[in-house]
């Protein structure tokens, strides 16, 4: 056993794999969460204020693309899990793997610091509500970034329901036949919209900016798998063919009210949804521009129009914050690009790692997976960062796998097949061999007429 103590925080779905990856390898590890439930986010819970999915989520990218690459999940499932498939195949993983039975559940950490030694100062309140303090040699953070609401700003007030799909649980009889809107058409916006009209004959969302909508299945295949396809092929190539994929599937955003996207897919993070353009298009759901003021339950969009509504979910994202770090150590609250390498080491502090910090064109947990097994080959002495850190983390916010567009959307933005590629070469040189993942079906069979268009 290796006698260096990690501390990781969370027993979400990154968490539970940093655990697994401590375990493996001989390091010495504890695991707090301040649940009773591993699985973080995936563990539904109806209390408002309380971060959960919603009553009938489904995950966006396909049990394929999503599973851990050690652990399938049971050939049971959908190729769109729902979300206590997915807490169960959670629970199931830490037990397979001997992690369950670790997990400090119903402990809080506080605050954590650095000492004089350089090693973290953990305090945290334990299950029977002591307060306690521990000290580590490596810190893992793995307690997701949905958890602080970001809400919009505008003139004037609303008076009606005002909400943040943080709180967002499903809808009820308090939303039937109510008049809805949604701000925001990421996932989350476009859930909650289709979810709402499922009620509602008066639903509408709003759009600062326009978006890519990509359906769950292309030619009877779960679209991340046609990714997956492509990954042999310059960006530029991919780009060309999903964007003309999804207009073939969708057809003419003007047609139906939508605004039309003129920038080239990958280079905003797409939205996934295959009822979203079947409601708008049924007139389910109504687009609207960006909103310029509120007054009473009166909202004014940019386009001079006005409407009155009952309900305003704002589906506008969350803040990237750690409430244990005091802000002048570490704050990426407005950061527009993370200062991390592979999205997980900091310059300035090598016995730090952020596990699943980064948001992916695709499944999170699989290459999770991944950079805990780099931070456990770090730690090991397998494993050597660049020696000018600085440098090297400026490289790769230089070169993004994509251009993708600026603002705190997409700070911790990657392509999925490109950075596990660079993940697995990382752990190659550490000597860790991790099997490739070939591509389930042939784009060029699929779509051929596309390549040469």
């Amino acid at each position: 056993m290796n006698m260096n103590t990690v501390c990781i925080i969370g027993a979400g779905p990154s968490g539970i794999t940093a655990a697994k990856n401590c375990q493996q390898n001989g390091i010495a590890y504890d695991i707090f969460e301040k649940n009773d439930k591993v699985g973080g986010n995936w563990v539904f819970n109806s209390k408002t204020g309380h971060s959960s999915v919603y009553e009938n989520t489904h995950i966006i990218s396909s049990r394929t693309m999503s599973e851990y690459e050690d652990y399938p999940m049971p050939d049971s499932y959908p190729d769109y899990p729902r979300h206590d498939h997915l807490q169960q195949y959670f629970e199931n993983y830490a037990k397979h793997f001997g992690v369950y039975d670790k997990i400090k559940f119903h402990h809080t950490i506080h605050h954590i610091h650095k000492n004089e030694n350089k090693k973290w100062v953990v305090d945290y309140t334990d299950d029977q509500g002591k307060e306690q303090q521990k000290i580590y040699d490596y810190l893992m953070v793995a307690n997701g970034h949905h958890w602080k609401p970001k809400y919009p700003e505008y003139e004037g007030e609303f008076t009606g329901k005002w909400m943040h799909s943080h709180d967002f649980k499903g809808v009820n009889d308090d939303w039937r036949g109510k008049k809805i809107l949604v701000i925001g058409a990421g996932n989350s916006g476009c859930d909650v919209a289709v979810e709402s009209a499922r009620v509602s004959k008066d639903v509408y969302i709003s759009m600062r900016s326009p978006q890519w909508f990509v359906p769950k299945f292309m030619f009877g295949h779960p679209a991340d798998i046609l990714v997956k396809s492509m990954e042999k092929l310059p960006p530029k190539m991919r780009q060309k063919i999903l964007t003309k994929l999804v207009k073939a599937f969708s057809g003419n955003y003007a047609d139906f009210g939508l605004p039309v996207n003129d920038k080239p897919m990958l280079t905003q993070h797409p939205t996934a949804n295959s009822d979203f353009i079947d409601y708008v298009r049924h007139g389910k759901i109504k687009p609207k521009p960006a909103i310029k003021r509120l007054n009473d339950k009166i909202v004014e969009f940019v386009d001079g129009t006005q409407q009155e509504f009952d309900i305003i979910c704002c589906c506008t994202g969350f803040w990237t914050v750690f409430p244990f770090f005091d802000k002048d150590f570490i704050d990426f609250q407005h950061a527009e690009k993370l200062p991390l390498y592979r999205k997980m080491m900091h310059a300035e502090h090598d016995n730090l790692y952020f596990i699943g910090l980064f948001q992916p064109l695709g499944c999170i947990w699989p290459i999770s997976d991944h950079q805990a097994n780099l931070a456990c080959q770090e730690i090991l002495g397998k494993y050597k960062r660049p020696a000018d850190m600085k440098k090297a983390i400026q490289h790769e916010l230089d070169h993004p796998h994509y251009n993708f567009e600026g603002g705190q959307r997409h700070a911790a933005e990657v392509d999925y097949n490109d950075f596990r590629a660079e993940l697995v070469s990382d752990l190659k040189t550490a000597g860790v061999i991790i099997p490739e993942r070939k591509p389930l079906v042939s784009i060029r069979k699929l779509v051929g007429s596309l390549l040469t268009a």
